[in-house]
């Protein structure tokens, strides 16, 4: 479907889901599920966000993927406008090198901030390819100051909130990820002292997590847990805890791959514990126990799995208090590149 601008500006609308799902016996890829191999190590706390370090043994040659921040960079990969707000064409353009793209990326530019929707492995000399998208800003639907109106240029941060992540993810609605961004807005701002909303383009989360006030809180986080994995060759992922709830982790197929994403993730990790700051307020530590619970929690769960494309599938296991989404890369026989966790409640 094509959105185009009308005089006072046309925003987003939901999609159909761009690809059939087919559900699965509970017991489908149980021979790979390997929640059960998983150590944990921590915890790793700053105010109140708690960290857990997840080690295990890498699955997949890590090194050979560029990330999509790594890749826009570098100027081999090339996000385009499609005019279409929740569906966006990918290219690499780069002769040998892979690119990563993870779920819950922002990619800045365009006609409007997006969230990329999904997992996917891009190719060298791909051609475009279709990656499903959601709008994190509304309104503006026009170039952005000296901004590339057709494509998008950086993708530096990633989505923050375990609301937002199962507004993109689990229930995949355009109004609930625009509902879900102004609360974080309105929370930021209210635990920072000052308006995170940007005269640029008030909607925009992007905008909101390029904030002096918010990176002056994040930064915070940032330089007391980015350094909890220097010396651990075996961390293939993390998970964390808000106000003393355990609230999401993400674990990849290799200590690599996992490196090039912390600092982003971390970051998303401090700007959701700044989100959700509660001043005066002391938490109980969540417990390793627990953690390794959340982790195994869905691993009989009924399962449903969609084609990404014809390399990557994405299986989905969801429970009433919980949701994980792996990503599967077919040309890697039996590879999880990423196994994500959320906490439904």
């Amino acid at each position: 479907m094509k959105i185009r601008l009308l005089a006072t500006g046309v925003t987003c609308i939901l999609l159909a889901l761009f690809v059939a799902i087919k559900v699965l016996p509970s017991n489908s890829f149980a021979q790979t599920r390997k929640s059960e191999d998983y150590k944990i190590s921590g915890p790793y706390i700053y105010e109140n966000l708690t960290i857990y370090l997840v080690h295990g043994k890498d699955t997949v040659d890590g090194k050979k993927f560029l990330t999509l921040q790594e890749a826009l960079e570098k100027r081999v990969v090339i996000v385009h406008e499609t005019q279409d707000v929740n569906e966006l064409a990918i290219e690499n353009v780069s002769q040998d090198e892979e690119v990563y793209v993870q779920s819950g990326d922002i990619v800045k530019g365009g006609q409007q901030d997006r969230v990329l929707a999904v997992d996917l492995i891009v190719p060298p000399r791909s051609g475009k390819i279709p990656i499903a998208a959601f709008c994190v800003e509304s309104g503006r639907w026009r170039q952005r100051g000296g901004e590339a109106a057709g494509k998008f240029e950086s993708s530096n941060d990633r989505i923050a909130t375990r609301d937002l992540k199962l507004a993109a993810n689990a229930a995949k609605s355009q109004s609930e990820v625009w509902n879900k961004v102004s609360e974080a807005q309105e929370k930021l701002s209210q635990n920072v002292s000052a308006t995170v909303n940007s005269k640029a383009s008030a909607s925009s989360l992007q905008l909101s997590l390029e904030n002096e006030k918010v990176k002056e809180f994040t930064d915070k986080y940032v330089q007391k847990l980015a350094g909890i994995v220097d010396g651990k060759s075996d961390v293939i992922g993390y998970a964390f805890a808000i106000n003393g709830r355990v609230n999401s982790a993400d674990v990849y197929a290799s200590s690599a791959l996992f490196r090039k994403l912390w600092p982003k993730l971390l970051k998303a990790s401090a700007v959701e514990a700044v989100t959700d700051l509660q001043r005066g307020q002391k938490f109980e530590t969540v417990k390793a126990a627990s953690v390794e619970d959340f982790l195994a929690g869905d691993d009989n769960a009924r399962a449903s799995e969609s084609a990404v494309t014809g390399r990557i599938k994405m299986v989905t296991r969801e429970s009433d208090k919980d949701i994980v989404f792996e990503t599967r890369d077919q040309k890697q026989p039996d590879a999880v590149l990423h196994r994500s966790y959320v906490k439904k409640q």
